[in-house]
């Protein structure tokens, strides 16, 4: 059985659900997730959709789809039994069901570690509890774990198996001089609402200051296109919008700047060497217990990665469509300093691992099942 409560996580758990496939062709997965491991043959449980949610108060109103989807879990593992449970990030859910699987002697593999050392760092004790081994994808995580003695690896980034960005790529793009702009609101119904009306309104800003600016918007594969196409139909002459479904890399390739909401999306970003300014929104009550709670300084992956902030964050009041707009067109105003960025960025790669994660990840499932 294999859990990815995400997008990502439903894209990184597809791959290593082809690698394990291609070892063991007679293999059999069954889960929750999206179209992603759907379409690897994944016999899907429930739809992540229904249990996928982003802040504190904003679980409230999937509770029933949760409790009714741990119900089904649960009565997976009674009558089919699955001789490995593969988790990926989702932790309040998922460590729910690791509990399960515990008492019923199931293995656990965690893939991609839930971000216990940014914060609830208290999570860990039930993670020694209740997971028999931990692949993590981010360099500081190993250290983490084997200080906590919980059995860990580290398997690099599954976003380095993707064909990369090259430096003449990159140079190619700033040939052109019309500025493009990408607009990444988030995989969520929950996060387009809070962030693309304000990246709308700061992308009329810019196209004040910049006349042939152009925006492109990116439409996760669990978004409705009618949904955004709505929200930016209100706007429709005031400004050039494009919504680009698909890969999200062909954004990169084409932005000179990309406006982001917090997420894996904004590591993609840095190893493709575009530049980038993070945003993020929850409910204000979702924020003041996730600021009490929040042990470092940034939130943004590829400034925890850098170990310092070299891409720009505006959090929760900050991400406001004047301070959107102000910022981009700052960066915009600095051809060199864009470039010197890009560089900077692309420098990520080296810390991640190299390609391989999925192989890797699945060299420890086998030797669970082997066990």
């Amino acid at each position: 059985m294999i859990i990815a409560g995400e997008t990502s996580g439903d894209l990184h758990g597809a791959k290593l659900v082809k690698a394990m496939q291609k070892r063991n062709k007679g293999l059999f997965f069954c889960g929750i997730g999206g179209q992603a491991l759907r379409k690897t043959g994944v016999d899907i449980l429930i739809d992540a959709r229904e249990i996928s949610v982003v802040g504190i108060t904003e679980v409230f109103s999937k509770i029933p789809n949760i409790l009714r989807s741990l119900r089904r879990v649960k009565k997976t593992f009674k009558t089919m039994r699955p001789d490995l449970l593969i988790l990926i990030d989702f932790p309040d859910f998922n460590l729910h069901v690791a509990a399960t699987a515990k008492k019923m002697k199931i293995p656990v593999l965690y893939y991609i570690s839930p971000q216990i050392w940014a914060w609830r760092p208290g999570r860990v004790k039930k993670i020694d509890k209740l997971v028999d081994h931990m692949a993590v994808i981010l360099p500081f995580e190993e250290d983490f774990y084997r200080k906590q003695k919980i059995p860990v690896t580290f398997v690099g980034h599954p976003l380095l198996e993707n064909s990369l960005t090259t430096k003449e790529r990159i140079e190619d793009k700033w040939m052109d001089d019309i500025p493009v702009i990408g607009l990444l609101p988030g995989s969520r119904h929950g996060e387009i609402q809070r962030h693309l009306p304000v990246m709308i309104d700061a992308a009329r800003i810019l196209l004040k200051k910049i006349e042939t600016i152009k925006f492109i918007i990116s439409l996760s594969p669990d978004v409705e296109e009618k949904h955004v196409k709505e929200m930016v139909k209100k706007h429709k002459g005031e400004a050039d919008f494009e919504i680009a479904a698909g890969n999200v890399r062909n954004i990169f390739e084409r932005s000179k700047v990309v406006v982001a909401a917090s997420g894996t999306v904004t590591l993609e970003s840095a190893i493709s060497g575009t530049p980038m300014v993070i945003i993020y929104k929850v409910s204000p009550i979702s924020f003041r217990l996730g600021k009490a709670m929040i042990q470092v300084k940034n939130i943004g992956l590829v400034n925890l990665i850098a170990g310092k902030e070299i891409v720009p964050e505006l959090i929760q009041e900050d991400a406001s469509s004047a301070r959107i707009a102000d910022t981009v067109f700052k960066m915009l105003s600095d051809p060199s300093g864009l470039k010197q960025l890009s560089l900077e960025l692309l420098a990520i790669r080296d810390k991640l691992g190299g390609p391989g994660a999925s192989e890797r990840v699945a060299n420890i499932a086998f030797r669970m099942l082997e066990r």
